[in-house]
């Protein structure tokens, strides 16, 4: 058992260390973000299970703080209403969860996070798409090969894919992002 922990830690260790060639990437994003919030734009968010903790985790970092004081950013995570989930879902179908809310919240010049760390959820696909439609950016968060999402994404988009095809070592790996996000956004905003 000793061993197992042993060999999470380290294999962790080596995703991350892997993951700072995304380090151009990271800071693309963040300036993506901090623009179009200081544009009085906002940041929508989504994701399925562990991805969609992370899209609240960031959501919450960006309206509450992250580690400076500062008013807080809009931002959405579009995961976190139960009912408007649960009525598209048995309305329409569990793909169209998020992209009726992308379509109905987002404007152009905002951002979408799409994290999915197969790239392949569906309903993650298709609030890109609907993103798209409604002149949104998007960031995604992916790992593994970067599946459909990857190959959904338009050049002013932005991909950070974590070099894993273990779900574990890419949300590790997605939870650091997203505090750099979040560093990055207070920097640029902040003037730190």
């Amino acid at each position: 058992m000793h061993d197992r922990v042993l060999a999470h830690f380290r294999e962790s260790r080596e995703v991350k260390q892997a993951a700072e060639a995304l380090a151009p990437e990271i800071v693309r994003a963040a300036e993506l973000m901090a623009t179009a919030l200081v544009r009085d734009a906002k940041i929508l968010s989504c994701g399925n299970g562990g991805s969609a903790a992370d899209a609240q985790h960031f959501s919450g970092e960006l309206l509450g703080r992250f580690e400076m004081e500062r008013p807080g950013l809009p931002a959405v995570a579009l995961t976190t209403d139960t009912s408007t989930l649960t009525a598209v879902a048995n309305d329409y179908s569990f793909e169209e969860i998020f992209a009726k809310q992308v379509r109905a919240l987002g404007q152009s010049g905002d951002v979408l996070l799409a994290i999915s760390t197969s790239g392949n959820s569906q309903n993650v696909l298709r609030a890109v798409t609907a993103a798209h439609d409604r002149g949104l950016t998007v960031v995604a968060l992916t790992g593994g090969s970067g599946g459909s999402i990857a190959e959904s994404l338009g050049p002013t988009d932005i991909e950070i894919r974590v070099p894993s095809k273990r779900t574990c070592r890419i949300q590790e790996t997605h939870i650091v992002v997203i505090h750099c996000l979040c560093d990055l956004i207070d920097a640029t905003i902040l003037g730190a």
